[in-house]
């Protein structure tokens, strides 16, 4: 009996190693509904259910057993690329956050809302016949390279340690941040049917669609609010190329699309871990190759 329960438990040990010493990044495809970090969680979770960990609790930060962090927040409502570092990976989500972005969003003219996109309440609405499609095109053009932005109040910046978004929610008045530069690096209109309109972005970090398609409404003598948003590229990793499914959300397809660490982030000892690594695990072995892991 005792021998029975060795030979099962080893094949469980060896693929939470074998998952541990991962290091890298991968993209996975955040749905409409859930906030990034609760998507994050859910990955976390599927992860370690694969590798033998039962209820595996991701809230309770002290001795995580799986290191794994984002590169930059999609709104809840808002869909596409999200870039996951695992292990040494984490500490290349910098990279993310500050790199180019594209997304695809589908705004609404003649209504804005305290959101500034769907999810919120209308707080204005205007007239929008006026307004014609080189109109459109014209404005853009002020919204196209470095340029000054004002983030939105419901957002994921901080004051006193705490989400202006929550800050909101909880009744506490709120005043708007200084306007900060940011860059976008391509900005077409691809369909307009008043009063909808679909925008192609390209921009780099910092950046809100929020406060952009508010400002063009603005800038049009109307008004208008985000009424659907997808990221399709976040640094190399595209939607159609890279992205993950939650069916796909198993070590198997983490390791076919992962991009490793450089040696000096993962160190010498660190390796990426095939997927045979789980099936077969090699004799007297000690729980696989471990690494040191970047705090969340």
């Amino acid at each position: 009996m005792a021998g029975s329960i060795s030979n099962t438990a080893a094949p469980i040990t060896n693929c939470l190693s074998k998952l541990q010493s991962v290091n890298g990044l991968f993209a996975i495809y955040k749905k409409k509904g859930p906030t990034s970090a609760d998507v994050l969680n859910t990955l976390k979770e599927a992860l370690l259910k694969e590798a033998g960990v039962k209820n595996p609790n991701q809230r309770k930060r002290r001795k995580q057993s799986l290191k794994m962090g984002h590169g930059g927040t999609l709104d809840s409502a808002a869909c596409g690329v999200l870039v996951v570092g695992v292990g040494n990976g984490t500490k290349m989500l910098s990279t993310m956050l500050t790199g180019s972005k594209k997304y695809v969003a589908v705004g609404e003219l003649g209504k804005a809302t305290d959101t500034l996109d769907a999810t919120g309440s209308v707080i204005l609405e205007k007239d929008f016949e006026h307004i014609t499609r080189s109109d459109f095109e014209e404005k853009l053009k002020a919204f196209t390279g470095d340029i000054m932005q004002v983030p939105p109040l419901y957002s994921a910046l901080k004051k006193d340690g705490q989400r202006l978004s929550v800050l909101l929610l909880k009744g506490h008045k709120v005043e708007a941040k200084p306007a900060r530069p940011v860059t976008v690096y391509n900005l077409t209109l691809q369909e307009f049917n008043p009063p909808l309109f679909t925008l192609d972005i390209e921009c780099g970090g910092g950046f809100y669609v929020r406060s952009l398609v508010d400002d063009l409404g603005k800038a049009l003598s109307s008004c208008a609010h985000v009424k659907e948003l997808t990221r399709t590229k976040q640094g190399q990793f595209t939607l159609e190329e890279h992205t993950l499914h939650e069916e796909q959300w198993k070590l198997e397809h983490v390791l076919q699309t992962l991009q490793p660490c450089p040696e000096s982030e993962a160190g010498k000892n660190c390796k990426k871990p095939t997927e045979d690594d789980c099936k077969t695990p090699p004799e007297n072995n000690t729980g696989g190759v471990k690494c040191g892991h970047e705090p969340e």
